[in-house]
């Protein structure tokens, strides 16, 4: 293998496959907007202890999946394993809080974590992600997903099941954690090795562990439902009550209990049966302590989502996603004269807004039109010395062969072309 392959776990995204991602990004770029979402740009690094307090230190992430190194000034500094920690951050550090309540926000970019590659996960992953600062209401739980439902309807993605459970609060968990560690604690011995050692760090995810055998022999575990408190079955009733209100499908998946520490009251997942083990392709939830766990004002209650790309990419059917969007123009110059002319005709077009391109003027017609069809053009602009005597140009509409002819430096002439 080249020493100048890419690393183990990491890929290079190229058309045509960037193109599905492109129509994802603004398509939810559109959707997010509709929904009163601005934008942040978040680090890639940021200091360990933003992802240490916030995921929790006996998760699967902080314990064996971040990159983490010390800088020259001695600091710890980890890659982003996540987005929501750090939108958190930043949301604290810039008094975000100030602006009109509820606050919201979407980021997008490459996360980290050094984890087994396999298909669907990979040790540089990216995201599209969203938050909601400032709402305890099972309105604004229901609204995020909602928006989703949008999203997916308009990237024509049909196939996937909304799965939502609560988690309940600080108040109602700690009995559900002990119900749990007992029910598992008498098949210790047959637990996985991570679901040895969640047991004592982190029980609650011994409910979603994808080793097979642990699935098997967890059968029927404790339902948190069974748990939760007056408040919490109030909001969870209460989103399922919006969710019917907006025609909003779902099922009630108690297994749903997220791999971070922060999650509170609402969890969900969007999943489909398309892409094997790794079925979850949005996941998510409530928040509602984690502000104040970065020094934000107290009681700011949250929710979140993220969206992974590359699993969404996967289900991206329409044609349209899969190729370049059609160049307008090409400019098919027969010689170093009518190169002159053909090259400044195209940025008078690209300046109006309409693509184009212009082709070498030592090419000869047939290589022209075949760079054109490539390049998935409207329609071909032909000059050569015939043309620039006469003062005109040629035009051919690939897709069915009708031509005609337009004045070379007629712009209005091409602009009715498209009309």
């Amino acid at each position: 293998m080249s020493k100048y392959n890419t690393l183990k776990g990491v890929a290079d995204i190229y058309p045509p496959e960037v193109y599905r991602w492109q129509t994802i990004e603004d398509t939810a770029r559109e959707v997010f907007t509709l929904y009163g979402f601005s934008e942040l740009r978040i680090p890639v690094i940021e200091y360990t202890e933003v992802f240490t307090r916030s995921i929790g230190q006996s998760t699967d992430i902080v314990d064996k999946e971040m990159y983490t190194f010390n800088d020259r000034g001695g600091r710890s500094i980890s890659m982003r394993p996540e987005g929501t920690a750090s939108v958190v951050r930043c949301y604290v550090q810039n008094n975000l809080h100030t602006l009109p309540a509820p606050q919201r926000f979407y980021y997008a970019g490459a996360m980290f974590r050094y984890e087994r590659p396999q298909k669907g996960r990979f040790r540089q992953f990216y995201q599209l992600g969203a938050e909601v600062f400032g709402s305890a209401s099972p309105k604004v739980d229901a609204e995020m997903l909602s928006m989703l439902n949008v999203l997916l309807k308009r990237l024509r993605i049909n196939d996937t099941t909304l799965e939502i459970n609560s988690i309940g609060c600080a108040e109602c968990r700690p009995r559900f954690r002990d119900e749990v560690v007992a029910f598992f604690s008498a098949k210790e011995e047959h637990l996985c090795t991570d679901c040895k050692v969640r047991l004592k760090n982190n029980p609650l995810r011994l409910l979603d562990c994808k080793n097979e055998e642990c699935i098997a022999l967890r059968g029927s575990p404790p339902s948190i439902l069974d748990y939760i408190c007056d408040n919490c079955r109030q909001h969870h009733q209460r989103l399922k009550d919006l969710l019917y209100a907006l025609g909003i499908s779902f099922v009630e998946n108690p297994m749903i209990v997220r791999g971070l520490d922060y999650y509170t009251r609402t969890t969900f997942e969007i999943t489909t049966q398309r892409l094997g083990a790794q079925k979850a392709v949005i996941a998510g939830g409530r928040y509602d302590n984690l502000v104040q766990e970065f020094g934000g004002p107290h009681g700011t209650a949250a929710i979140g989502f993220a969206l992974g790309m590359e699993r969404m990419a996967e289900l991206i059917d329409n044609p349209g996603a899969t190729c370049r969007l059609p160049q307008q123009f090409y400019f098919a110059p027969l010689g170093k004269d009518a190169e002159l002319i053909s090259l400044p005709l195209c940025d008078i077009l690209r300046i109006k807004g309409i693509s184009a391109l212009c082709g070498e003027g030592n090419m000869s017609l047939k290589k022209h039109l075949k760079v054109a069809d490539k390049l998935n053009v409207t329609f071909v602009i032909i000059i050569g010395d015939g043309e620039i005597e006469k003062g005109e140009a040629l035009w051919r509409r690939l897709s069915d062969g009708q031509q005609g002819v337009v004045g070379i430096a007629r712009i209005e002439d091409y602009l009715r072309l498209i009309q």
